[in-house]
Parts: structure tokens; C-alpha cells; sequence
């Protein structure tokens, strides 16, 4: 029984110690939490020698690496992607605009409906090769309307 009571006597002594402890303070109302994202447009224009532009938003925080935004697209068939160039991202928790231009070097793609696919991706410092890390990817129908 006075085992018992020990155990009880402690358990109500951390109790009142938590209850009496401060509560934390509240986050400013300015501090939010961030989350990794990037967004595709839905137009992409298609200039008259065949090279395509597609944009976005994109918003990443820190990073021990450089963070791109990169995009493909496809047409047709979904299974054949072409890269469609790649942009620097600014990882400082705010919204930015990207805007990637390129031209596919095996095909012409037409005016009319595409599926594009965008990814916020790191190159982070592992030993001598710097492995990827991705931070968001998401992947749209568009429409391609000639510019």
C-alpha cells in the first residue's frame, strides 16, 4: 500500500507542476506556416518555331542545395514527356512566378490540349554527388494556344 501511495503522491506532484507551469506564448498573428508548393498555369503558349512556355507559382522554404522548378510536357501520348526548360527558385517561404521556355527537339506540338508537369526539386550536397530532394510536383491539363 505504500508503494501505492508513493506513486500517487508523485503522480499528482508532476500534475501541479504542469498546471503551474507558464503556458507557451502564442505565435505573432505574422507567423504562419509555410507549405512547399508549385502550381502550373492553365495555358501554355506555343510560339510559331515550336518552342513552348508554361508558368506558374512556386513557394519552398530553406534548402542546403539550389532548388529549380522544372516542367515537362506531353501530347498524345502521356507516356512521352519533353522537358521544357527550368528556372531558379527563390526559397524564402513566399509566393514566386516561374516561366519556363524550350523547345521539344524531336517533335512539334500543336495548339489544343496538353498535360504538364511541373517539380520543385533540390540538389542537396551528399558527399561528392549532390542527390535530388524533391519539395513539390504537380501535374495539369492545359491548353497550348499559339502566341
Amino acid at each position: 500500500m505504500r508503494v501505492r501511495s508513493a506513486a500517487l503522491a508523485t503522480a499528482t506532484g508532476a500534475a501541479l507542476l504542469l498546471l503551474a507551469a507558464p503556458a507557451a506564448p502564442a505565435a505573432p498573428d505574422d507567423v504562419r506556416l509555410v507549405a512547399e508548393s508549385v502550381t502550373v498555369d492553365p495555358i501554355g503558349r506555343l510560339a510559331a518555331d515550336g518552342s513552348v512556355t508554361l508558368s506558374g507559382t512556386y513557394r519552398c522554404t530553406g534548402g542546403t542545395g539550389p532548388v529549380f522548378v522544372s516542367s515537362n510536357v506531353s501530347q498524345s501520348d502521356p507516356s512521352v514527356r519533353y522537358g521544357i526548360g527550368g528556372t531558379r527558385a527563390v526559397c524564402d517561404g513566399l509566393e514566386h512566378r516561374w516561366v519556363n521556355t524550350g523547345k521539344p527537339d524531336t517533335v512539334v506540338l500543336e495548339p489544343g490540349a496538353a498535360h504538364v508537369e511541373a517539380t520543385l526539386m533540390e540538389l542537396r550536397p551528399m558527399g561528392i554527388v549532390p542527390l535530388p530532394s524533391f519539395h513539390a510536383r504537380q501535374a495539369q491539363d492545359v491548353t497550348l494556344t499559339a502566341s
